[in-house]
């Protein structure tokens, strides 16, 4: 099986919340779902969210736009959900990555998600509560409102993983079938070799375990990981409860004067 191999991790050891005073020339990475919005039922049930862009505008002024979005959601979804607020972008788990500058750098699709689009397509289409989702560099099938295949489908995903060389992301309660070739850790890698995150100490705040290769990263490079959510292992140094916890710790670094640029 091709699939993303998740991470050595710590056990999960009641950690701590973040701290507010922050390394100089912090740089923040954030997932979307599970850590700036609730998971919902359905991803289009996800939209702008007043406060939320109210927040990330802060942050861009507070660390000098050393603040991006890496996510597994297409470009266009996360455009519309962040109201257009967000220069930075790696999406689709850093497939396609937009950089501060708004140069886009996008692998080519694999060949083998013409199969998996179809198997997928056909699973979701013979059981009311699957929902299949298309990226075009990545398939997923959601099960959060069919729980009962979540075995089976991660049974078809282990399969067409083998069959055709993609890899398989596990997320929560939801099974893609991804383009080989980047993750959110090297998303995180290569906006730091680039203005403004030059230099920058990085901060990756998410929730699941395609988030893993984020917090290897910022650890790897000198940050640190926020986990968000139910706590579980995780190389995270750090936990917060949830999207409003993590919101809140947000804003208060954008009030918080021991944050330097």
């Amino acid at each position: 099986m091709t699939a993303a191999q998740p991470v050595v991790r710590t056990e999960f050891a009641d950690l701590s919340p973040p701290p507010i005073n922050l390394p100089p020339r912090a740089a923040l990475f954030l997932d979307l779902d599970g850590t700036l919005a609730p998971i919902m039922p359905r991803p289009d049930d996800v939209g702008p969210n007043p406060r939320r862009a109210r927040v990330i505008a802060r942050l861009r002024q507070r660390f000098e736009d050393r603040v991006a979005v890496v996510s597994g959601r297409s470009l266009p979804d996360l455009d519309h959900i962040l109201s257009g607020g967000v220069p930075a972008i790696a999406a689709i788990h850093g497939l396609v990555r937009r950089t501060a500058g708004g140069g886009v750098v996008e692998l080519e699709p694999h060949a083998g998600l013409e199969d998996a689009r179809r198997i997928l397509g056909e699973l979701a289409d013979c059981e009311r509560g699957l929902l299949f989702e298309d990226k075009t560099l990545s398939v997923a099938l959601h099960y959060r409102n069919a729980p009962s295949c979540a075995e089976a489908v991660i049974e078809a995903a282990e399969r067409l993983a083998q069959s055709t060389g993609l890899v398989l992301q596990l997320g929560d309660m939801v099974a893609e079938l991804r383009t080989p070739g980047a993750d959110k850790g090297s998303a995180v890698t290569a906006f730091l070799t680039e203005a403004p995150f030059v230099g920058a100490t990085p901060i990756f705040l998410g929730d699941d375990l395609t988030d893993e290769d984020g917090f290897a990263a910022a650890r790897r490079l000198g940050g640190f990981g926020v986990l968000a959510g139910k706590p579980r292992p995780t190389q995270a140094h750090f936990h917060l409860e949830g999207p409003d916890a993590v919101l809140d710790w947000l804003e208060h670094l954008t009030e918080n004067a021991e944050v330097h640029a």
